[in-house]
């Protein structure tokens, strides 16, 4: 699983005119699934998301994690996030999650956040989004549920 974590003053999703999920400073989250994906890489990018040390402390130091400044997280699911663009110009998405694997997985994604406390907003599985986001830092992070170490 690919999740991309914006720090964020501020971030909104639209479906269809119509506001779906906001929220204020915490973290907007693309997430991808995988083919071959496991509930074990969403539980691990789930605590990875939740525990992120990247908001600063009265010294300027990354050292706070979202439940420290009461921050939450606006997860949509991107399936692009898998895209491979290495050869020629259209990027192949066959390492893409098909829909009814990724979306449970998904929704695992946001429990598991929810579980450690975190207030979650979504955007709609399967539908054309429009994403809004004030970048804070701005700060992005990558993670793999593939790159462990």
């Amino acid at each position: 699983m690919r999740c991309v974590v914006q720090e964020v003053s501020r971030a909104s999703v639209t479906v269809a005119g119509e506001e779906v999920g906001a929220i204020g400073r915490g973290f907007m989250v693309l997430a991808g699934a995988e083919d071959g994906d496991t509930e074990a890489d969403a539980r691990y990018c789930a605590e990875k998301i939740a525990g992120l040390r990247v908001f600063e402390d009265e010294d300027g130091k990354m050292n706070r994690c979202l439940s420290d400044v009461g921050g939450s997280v606006l997860m949509v699911s991107q399936f692009t996030l898998l895209g491979d663009a290495r050869h020629g110009r259209r990027p192949s998405f066959i390492r893409a999650a098909r829909p009814e694997a990724a979306e449970p997985l998904f929704e695992l994604l946001c429990e598991e956040v929810r579980r450690r406390g975190i207030h979650v907003e979504t955007g709609r599985f399967r539908t054309h989004m429009e994403v809004s986001l004030v970048n804070d830092g701005p700060t992005t992070i990558l993670l793999d549920s593939k790159k462990i170490l």
